[in-house]
């Protein structure tokens, strides 16, 4: 073997002794590791929050107008209720006997009581 043989084969060593060096710094730490899964999960989880705050908003929006509804179906009850209590009142005014009124169902029956106070 000759010298060149020697240099040629120091050489292959010295290059790969590089690259496996390059290799290693080029390889990502723990520490870098441990952020980028911090950074996932945080990512993840501001999207899930942002989904349940949308998702709030939509159930408040809508118990909103549940709650106007409700509200105009009370008004209107209360109404229907005057109404027939006044067109009563004109039959027996004229002498007059009214039909005998339907049985109010048990479901209803709260809120008429409390709407004749």
């Amino acid at each position: 073997m000759g010298v060149d043989t020697w240099v040629q084969a120091g050489m292959a060593v010295v290059g790969a002794v590089g690259g496996i060096v390059a290799a290693r710094s080029a390889r990502r730490t723990k520490r870098q590791e441990r952020r980028d899964d911090f950074t996932a999960v945080t990512g993840q989880m501001e999207k899930t929050i942002q989904r349940l705050e949308s998702r709030m908003e939509d159930r408040e929006l809508e118990a909103e107008r549940q709650r106007d509804r409700i509200g105009q179906q009370d008004a209107a009850i209360g109404w229907l209720l005057s109404r027939v209590r006044s067109l009563t009142g004109y039959i027996r005014q004229r002498g007059m006997e009214p039909p005998a009124p339907d049985p109010v169902p048990l479901e209803a029956r709260e809120y008429i009581r409390n709407l004749d106070a």
